[in-house]
């Protein structure tokens, strides 16, 4: 296990995020194996074979797999060129000295608690997980994230701390990329409720070890004693633009449901919301002001088939188990006239309030028979919403 781990650690410094090459190397040859080759120590033409196979033969014909594996052989003979430059760099050993002096690990698809959704990307999915904080990663059908644009407003940042602080409560795991705006404000909320379970997770795109946004490097500290920092790249790495973008997968494959509270039209939140939809999870989205720019990517999710939510309730309606978490209808206080028939509803509206009327005024007043008077005064007075006086029939105080 110790040379599968350092093999992991190893290639997640050669391999940068989503390397389809790297990936399949991997997963045709074992992490051990696909290191020695992607250093250049050994290159069996077998090991070509094998990576075609894996790469190109589920999707060929019998009259293609010769084509196959010459087009597989080519890419990995380019990616070899492509990670030639990192090789002298490698130290795998140092790297998981240094997540160890931060508090933190270094998890494997091999380990235990590797989180089951990490799967469902395929050949997309990370090499490890480079960890700080002592809780194991949570099961994904615990965990929402909630994502949403970096300049939000005083709206959007309420909403998302109440959304996270609601979920925390429930003992939900709050998923999110610690950027300004929502992202922080979401693991502020979560970080805010009293219960025992892990709070919240930050996925970053850079290195573990690295405080990014500096602005958010208190919280950030917070995050990694009370909940888990989280990257795909190792100790010293640094967020690149393209980092941030592939990252968002992460967020989505570690939720079982993502809900943007706010997001513009180009916001990064949506590719999050994407990834989530393509994997089968729940997206759901925060309503907002038809006026304002900030609301203008969640109501495109809305058009496109996302559940609106307002509130935890409805978030941990999406996740829970069958029949439980169900959100009730909002209902006021019943009225007396509820449930009331068309008929004994124009009896009711035509009776007077303080003079009592006759059959026959109320009959012209309603629209109605003298009988059909006569049988709806009968009903309302069994429910205490008219009486008879002296002068007639009139509505009592509850009518």
């Amino acid at each position: 296990m110790d040379d599968v781990r350092i093999a992991r650690a190893a290639l997640s410094r050669l391999f940068e995020p989503m390397d389809g090459v790297g990936t399949a190397l991997v997963e045709v040859l074992g992490p051990v194996e696909a290191l020695r080759i992607a250093v250049g120590e050994v290159t069996p033409p077998a090991a070509l074979t094998a990576v075609a196979a894996g790469t190109e033969g589920a999707h060929s014909g019998p009259g293609r797999q010769g084509s196959a594996s010459r087009d597989a052989s080519a890419s990995l003979q380019t990616a070899l060129e492509r990670w030639r430059p990192r090789v002298a760099h490698l130290a795998p050993e140092r790297d998981l000295e240094t997540i160890a002096r931060f508090g933190g690990r270094l998890v494997i698809p091999e380990d235990g608690e590797w989180p089951e959704g990490l799967s469902d990307l395929g050949i997309d999915a990370p090499l490890c997980l480079w960890v700080r904080g002592e809780e194991p990663l949570p099961d994904t059908r615990k965990s929402v994230a909630i994502v949403g644009s970096r300049d939000a407003t005083g709206y959007g940042l309420s909403v998302a701390g109440e959304l996270a602080k609601g979920l925390a409560d429930r003992g939900i795991t709050v998923v999110s990329g610690g950027a300004y705006g929502i992202d922080g404000q979401a693991h502020r909320g979560a970080l805010a409720s009293a219960a025992r379970s892990l709070p919240t997770i930050a996925v970053m795109a850079g290195g573990a070890d690295r405080y990014y946004p500096s602005g958010h490097e208190d919280l950030l500290r917070e995050i990694a004693r009370r909940g888990l920092v989280v990257s795909e790249v190792p100790p010293g790495s640094a967020p690149t633009k393209h980092r941030f973008l592939k990252r968002n997968r992460l967020i989505a494959a570690l939720s079982s449901a993502t809900v943007v509270v706010e997001a513009r039209w180009r916001s990064g939140a949506l590719s999050t919301a994407r990834r989530a939809a393509d994997l089968g999870r729940n997206v759901a989205a925060v309503p907002g002001s038809v006026y304002s720019a900030n609301s203008a990517g969640c109501h495109a999710l809305l058009r496109d088939g996302a559940t609106c939510v307002v509130d935890e309730k409805e978030v941990y309606e999406l996740l829970a188990p069958a029949g439980e978490g169900l959100v009730e209808d909002p209902q006021g206080p019943p009225a007396p006239h509820d449930g009331l028939s068309l008929v004994d509803l124009a009896v009711l509206e035509a009776l007077p309030m303080r003079r009592g009327a006759e059959v026959e005024r109320l009959a012209v007043v309603a629209g109605l028979s003298e009988a059909e008077v006569r049988a709806g005064l009968g009903r309302l007075a069994l429910e205490g919403l008219c009486e008879r006086t002296d002068e007639g029939w009139r509505r009592t105080k509850r009518g």
